[in-house]
């Protein structure tokens, strides 16, 4: 025997290791299957969802087709291409109808009202609730036809509106915010103005059924609470923009919020600015000009700057641990420091009258400043911050 050869045992016989063998993906007959259960139960849903659950097609494998091809929204997208409400299948990448079944129970055939579609979302809570992992492909669908939007008529992107607000409203089964608000955020779709017309009438609908916090918390897991600017062209992403036309649409509590936003972080921003300027000792003709040109910027109450600057004036003192005494010298000393800075923004009575509010509850709340508080009012009155009217009103 040759060095090179290897022994062999007599008589075996040597097999082949079997291979598993895939049958091939036929998305449309799986499709066309799914659209003739609908033509045969002539479109009731509760009927539909009874058939699919005794059927034995294989959602696992084409659970996108599902979402795609049969329920009655989420129509069809064949292959993951086309975006059209049609009740079956299109061609891969338009939206022209492509061959196969159809049925005429899809959403593009209904009225855009959320009495129309609930029902649709409630079908396809029931096909989530007994094939759970079907919620990946329904995610996969909504981000392809989100990202698609130019491709649909208006009252078609209408519809589709309508059916996110409400697959929310229903908490239809793990569909993350995120999936639907990150898609919108293409160029292209917001420049056309296609976005903000779909997230109005989002809006319009969620909050039929929710509160505003619910809308909130809804943007917040989207990371779009703070973005809301976003949804709207570059022409009109402006906090003018965003008030005039949710006003227009009836959305006066969401502007109202947005106000409140915008007061806060320019309330924020105007304080951490004096209260540098402050601790750094600026000249007080420098601090004031950045208090009017904040002013200026921000549109803000003159109620709400005489309330920020006792505040920060407050924030800078060094307060000691125990001694009263120094604590009192030190509040005295900041008011006597800085009275041209309160003067100039405390010009006429009521001011000055909200300026002696602020300062009595800070004495009240505040240990340290509690027996002082009369000290304070007399030392801002011989600073002429205060008029005696004022102190004795």
């Amino acid at each position: 025997m040759s060095s090179k050869e290897r022994p062999t045992l007599g008589g075996t016989r040597i097999k082949t290791r079997k291979r598993n063998i895939a049958a091939p993906l036929d998305p449309a007959a799986f499709a066309d299957a799914v659209v003739q259960i609908y033509l045969d139960n002539a479109g009731d849903l509760e009927l539909v969802a009874k058939s699919i659950e005794s059927s034995d097609l294989n959602f696992s494998r084409y659970g996108d087709t599902f979402f795609e091809a049969s329920t009655p929204f989420i129509i069809n997208l064949l292959l993951s291409k086309g975006v059209v409400f049609t009740g079956g299948r299109t061609q891969p990448g338009t939206t022209k109808p492509d061959e196969g079944e159809r049925h005429p129970y899809s959403i593009i055939d209904c009225e855009p009202t959320r009495e129309v579609i609930l029902p649709s979302v409630i079908y396809i809570q029931k096909i989530l609730r007994r094939r759970p992992f079907l919620i990946k492909n329904l995610e996969n669908v909504m981000r392809r036809f989100l990202q698609s939007l130019e491709l649909f008529e208006e009252n078609e992107s209408k519809k589709l509106a309508i059916f996110t607000a409400l697959a929310f409203s229903q908490k239809l089964s793990g569909l993350p915010p995120e999936t639907v608000f990150q898609p919108l955020l293409k160029d292209n779709l917001v420049s056309k103005g296609i976005v903000l017309s779909f997230i109005t009438d989002f809006f319009k609908v969620y909050l039929v059924d929710n509160s505003l916090n619910d809308l909130i918390s809804i943007l917040k897991r989207g990371k779009m609470e703070e973005n809301l600017l976003e949804f709207f062209p570059p022409a009109k992403r402006s906090a003018e923009g965003f008030s005039e036309h949710f006003t227009k649409e009836g959305l006066i509590p969401l502007v109202e919020y947005n106000e409140k936003k915008i007061f806060e972080v320019k309330y924020k921003e105007m304080k951490s600015a004096l209260t540098t300027q402050i601790a750094e000792e600026a000249d007080i003709t420098e601090v004031i000009d950045t208090v009017k040109q904040r002013v200026k910027d921000a549109k803000l109450p003159d109620i709400e700057i005489v309330r920020i600057l006792w505040d920060v004036l407050m924030d800078a003192v060094q307060w000691s641990g125990k001694n009263q005494q120094q604590n009192a010298n030190s509040a005295l000393r900041q008011v006597k420091t800085w009275a041209q800075l309160l003067n100039t923004f405390c010009t006429n009575g009521k001011l000055e009258l909200e300026l002696v509010y602020k300062v009595q509850m800070q004495c009240y709340e505040d240990a340290k400043l509690m027996k002082i508080f009369p000290e304070i009012v007399r030392s801002l009155y011989y600073q002429d911050v205060l008029a005696e009217d004022t102190i004795l009103h």
